[in-house]
């Protein structure tokens, strides 16, 4: 049964929310990470950006499309949206109404779940009918979505997914014991172990380890020890640790070697940032703007100047 739902809720002239959170049943963790329901009836679009994070994302969207631009690619605009392991931020906009539930997923869970090679997946985000699964009763991922929108509460929500994950979990294609080893080696260690001591810890060749993390993790061991520790890096600035502390603490050369390792990944210098989360702590309006990993620093809210284009732009949901 899914842990006990955490809400919050607000309202004003500019609109209304809602969220709704959830851990999935415990025979889904830890490879499910976490569930959150999402309604949004704002005045005015929102904007924001997310870093990349050790983890997959899947949104079931229940009507209103979001569109996500990578650099480098065009952008996508779909009412559900996958995105597996990322080395590059993303900014997701949307009219100011959405409704929906975000999934976080380990990279290896989702290898399970769609029995694809994450390195098809690695920075894209794509629509989920896209991918192979066993739906049972439902025809694609929409349908599910539907499903879900039309049951009267987040706990009926949440349970159903239980269900479904449960049943993909046992139709997919079981993940390595040392591909789930050696990953949480990784994120324990905040992406600090040597790849070749990762390699002799679970009993393979290095080059091997790689080839398994880019089939179930879609990062090689190198590049997903990148994400982690700048994921650390954000986690340290955001609760006050100074630019020069965070980048000893985290492995880097330098603090030079630290601002350049965010400007690649998370798109501005850790000072910009840092100021850039105490603007955000509250979108205009009220609203939260809650990061997507509890504890974690993962997602900026950005001026809304360009989102004007997006309410003119955007395709029907």
């Amino acid at each position: 049964m899914t842990s006990a739902v955490r809400f919050r809720s607000g309202g004003g002239p500019w609109g209304t929310w809602e969220t709704a959170l959830a851990l999935p049943h415990p025979r889904l963790r830890p490879g499910v990470i976490s569930y959150r329901g999402i309604r949004l009836a704002l005045e005015r679009p929102r904007r924001r950006l997310e870093a990349p994070i050790g983890a997959a994302t899947l949104l079931l969207g229940f009507g209103d499309p979001v569109r996500i631009t990578r650099a480098g690619r065009a952008p996508d605009t779909l009412v559900s949206v996958y995105c597996g392991p990322t080395t590059t931020p993303a900014v997701g906009e949307h009219s100011g109404r959405m409704a929906g539930i975000e999934v976080l997923l380990m990279p290896w869970a989702a290898f399970t779940l769609f029995g694809t090679p994450q390195y098809e997946l690695a920075d894209r985000t794509v629509d989920p009918d896209e991918l192979p699964h066993a739906l049972g009763r439902w025809s694609g991922v929409g349908e599910l979505a539907a499903a879900l929108a039309a049951l009267p509460g987040w706990e009926r929500r949440f349970g159903l997914l239980d269900d479904v994950f449960a049943h993909w979990a046992d139709a997919g294609t079981p993940c390595s014991v040392r591909v789930v080893r050696a990953w949480a080696e990784l994120v324990r260690t905040g992406g600090a172990v040597p790849v070749r001591r990762l390699a002799e810890g679970v009993g393979w060749s290095v080059r091997h380890l790689e080839n398994r993390f880019r089939e179930q993790i879609g990062l090689g061991p190198k590049a997903a020890a990148r994400v982690l520790r700048l994921q650390r890096a954000r986690r340290l600035l955001a609760a006050g640790m100074g630019p020069a502390e965070t980048a000893a603490a985290c492995g880097f050369y330098d603090q030079a070697h630290l601002s350049g390792e965010f400007k690649a990944m998370t798109a501005c210098t850790p000072r910009e940032f840092t100021a850039a989360r105490r603007r955000s702590v509250m979108v205009p309006g009220g609203t939260p703007a809650p990061d997507r990993l509890a504890g974690e620093a993962t997602s900026l809210v950005l001026a809304s100047d360009r989102s004007a284009h997006f309410s003119k732009t955007r395709e029907p949901g």
